[in-house]
């Protein structure tokens, strides 16, 4: 009797073990990648590191969800050639409302397998614009903004989206809601949430670039959410125009405290750090080398106002070079790849209230009796221990000093004041009556 109950247990586990492994085998796998902002390298490394994990695991679509006012041209042809070259199909999803695909969005949004927005979002505005604050031609710019239409419809011609109107975006900056996208087949479809997309794409066929046709399949999926690592994170959050600057400025001034105050070494660790994070983030920003080298001219400025006593003059020159060089670092660009012009009056400010505390500080050591060494001494009232005629001793602090005296006779116990000091001897006069000590 037990043997057979043993049997029909083990029968059962196995039974169990099976569906859930059958069970298990059917769900699909859904990844999920998320893009909050301008489109700079360590975006590129994420979504070449989430699409890279997709295929590792056999995912069955890599879905990113995608805001951003735009960025870089580089760094958008390295993802829109990702997508395109994917082992995955990969939908590019515009969420959640209110988010928008301008620029950069606009051609990694029309790169992916399936286009899709959330109700709410907008897309296009595509023109390109210049970067490293160099002067182009008219010519020059048509040129690019040319080859841009071209690339751009070159995409849409790929996925068999509207070329015409996908051009348009480049050439004229055209804008489309979701319901222009949809209606101008610039995007594939409108999905209210994630799990709206996914209940929409499922059994969708799309051709990946080794020519194989797949069949989407999300019916009964696990969801798996990669998201950006701390140090992706990181490098995100500073490679932003006024977090650089901010970094540039708060560095400038830890290096300053330190060579005002040497020893310190906490303003000079977090000033070095600050400018080392702020070189990386203006390096990957493609910033003007003019307005760097102005702002470098700056701290020069300044910390030449610590070694030359010109009260003001040179602090003068660096505040000058300060806002030049702030103002140049990324001429010409969108608003979103611009220092704020608030956050430069801010900082000069602050540069200019540090710098009048400095000059008040050495103004005032200028004026200052030195406080070490002989010159201490000078002013000071001794009194006579043993009668100076000229050459007797002085009592100055608890201590018996051999002094001359400048002015004739002092007898024991009378009050002198130290003129000067030379060879360990103190060189005095008799105290007057109402004379103040110094």
């Amino acid at each position: 009797m037990f043997k057979i109950l043993r049997v029909v247990l083990f029968a059962g586990m196995l039974i169990t073990g099976l569906a859930a492994s059958t069970a298990q085998a059917a769900a699909t796998s859904v990844h999920v990648l998320t893009v909050d902002g301008t489109i700079v390298p360590v975006i590129a490394d994420y979504i070449d590191r989430g699409i890279g994990q997709a295929e590792d695991a056999n995912a069955d679509v890599c879905v990113i969800e995608l805001n951003t006012p735009g960025g870089l041209l580089d760094t958008t042809e390295e993802i829109v050639q990702r997508i395109m070259n994917a082992h995955v199909p990969v939908v590019v999803y515009v969420s959640p409302k209110g988010s928008w695909a301008a620029s950069a969005g606009t051609f990694i949004t029309l790169s992916g397998h399936i286009a899709a927005m959330t109700p709410g979002t907008t897309i296009g505005a595509a023109h390109p614009v210049t970067t490293g604050g160099e002067d182009i031609s008219e010519d020059q710019m048509k040129k690019v903004t040319e080859f841009s239409a071209k690339w751009i419809g070159t995409i849409a011609e790929e996925r068999n989206r509207n070329i015409e109107e996908a051009q348009l975006a480049v050439t004229e900056s055209k804008s489309f809601t979701d319901i222009d996208a949809l209606e101008a087949n610039i995007i594939d479809l409108r999905a209210n949430s994630l799990e709206d997309l996914l209940s929409q794409i499922d059994g969708v066929e799309v051709t990946l670039a080794s020519g194989a046709t797949v069949t989407v399949n999300t019916g009964d999926h696990s969801t798996t959410r990669n998201e950006m690592s701390f140090i992706e994170r990181f490098l995100h959050a500073i490679s932003d125009p006024n977090i650089a600057y901010i970094l540039m400025s708060v560095g400038s001034i830890g290096i300053m405290a330190e060579i005002y105050n040497p020893g310190g070494l906490f303003p000079g660790i977090i000033g070095a750090i600050c400018l080392l994070m702020a070189f990386y983030s203006l390096g990957v920003l493609d910033a003007n080398i003019g307005g760097i080298l102005l702002m470098l001219l700056a701290l020069g400025l300044f910390v030449a106002e610590f070694f030359t006593p010109t009260f003001g003059i040179l602090t003068a020159g660096g505040v000058t070079a300060l806002v030049l060089g702030s103002l140049l670092l990324f001429p010409d660009r969108p608003p979103v790849f611009r220092v704020n012009p608030w956050l430069i009056g801010v900082m000069s400010a602050l540069f200019v209230g540090f710098f009048l505390f400095i000059i008040q500080r050495i103004i005032k050591i200028h004026r200052r009796q030195p406080s070490t060494g002989w010159e201490e001494l000078i002013g000071k009232p001794a009194t006579v221990m043993m009668t100076l005629s000229p050459e007797g001793q002085v009592l100055f602090r608890g201590e018996h000093w051999i002094a001359i005296s400048e002015e004739g006779t002092v007898e024991e116990g009378e009050q002198v004041i130290i003129n000067r000091v030379e060879n360990l001897k103190l060189y005095v006069s008799r105290k007057e009556t109402g004379q103040e000590d110094k």
